[in-house]
């Protein structure tokens, strides 16, 4: 496995990130203690590429929005079916790879705090990206979805025969809630998660748990999957943070 020379986050607003220390963490428990981190504060693709063009070597990112849509047709990255965004990116060898983790880290954090999904109902509020990502990891789970119209409606996709009507949800999210923190809306479930986290977050909150889970994720699908069984559990990242 390669070390690459530089590892981070992508997109607006990223000061809050955890990323580069989950690199970091991970990075260290792996024996590589080489790259540097960086945080590219860009609001659109053109602002994205020129200041990744001047950082040369292989690069490994995070990224968030605005950046989960335009590095498919800009850089030639394509997400799962159906989510066709991506959250995770990796230049090796002046080409650009990509993958999806924000579902099936949401996913492995539900499980994590006591929620499996099979047999499980998750309302879900939104209609982007990490909603398509989320809709398509937990159908194929098993789980069940009722969808409520934010922003933008959930469209249709590898998760239609998981959708249902209205009823009692075990777990709920709101995916239009502002980044940073932002307060979600009351979505009437016996577990309330959001996935949104400011400054000074526990790392005993769901979304700082999501962000290391969908972050262990990413190394095992595209950063670094020869090294899978390697890589620390969970926990012991979060009790790292």
């Amino acid at each position: 496995m390669n070390e690459p020379a530089y590892w981070g986050i992508a997109g607006c607003p990223i000061s809050h990130s955890l990323t580069p220390r989950l690199f970091s963490i991970v990075g260290a428990h792996l024996g590589l203690v080489g790259p540097e981190q960086v945080f590219i504060e860009a609001d659109g693709i053109d602002e994205f590429e020129s200041q990744a063009a001047n950082l040369k070597g292989e690069l490994w990112l995070s990224c968030t929005a605005p950046l989960k849509h335009s590095p498919q047709g800009r850089l030639g990255v394509s997400g799962p079916e159906g989510v066709n965004a991506i959250n995770q990116l990796k230049r090796a060898g002046g080409k650009w790879s990509g993958t999806s983790t924000d579902g099936v880290g949401f996913v492995a954090t539900c499980r994590h705090t006591g929620t499996e999904p099979r047999d499980s109902v998750l309302r879900m509020r939104g209609g982007g990206s990490a909603a398509r990502a989320i809709a398509a990891a937990w159908a194929s789970e098993g789980g069940r979805i009722i969808s409520v119209k934010g922003r933008r409606s959930l469209v249709s996709g590898p998760w239609d025969d998981a959708v249902i009507g209205e009823g009692e949800a075990d777990i709920a999210i709101d995916l239009d809630t502002a980044p940073g923190g932002g307060e979600s809306r009351d979505l009437e479930a016996n577990t309330e998660v959001s996935i949104s986290y400011g400054p000074g977050a526990g790392s005993d909150e769901f979304a700082v748990i999501m962000v290391a889970a969908q972050h262990l994720m990413a190394w095992k699908k595209l950063f670094a999957p020869g090294r899978a069984t390697d890589l620390p559990p969970l926990q012991t990242v979060l009790d790292a943070l």
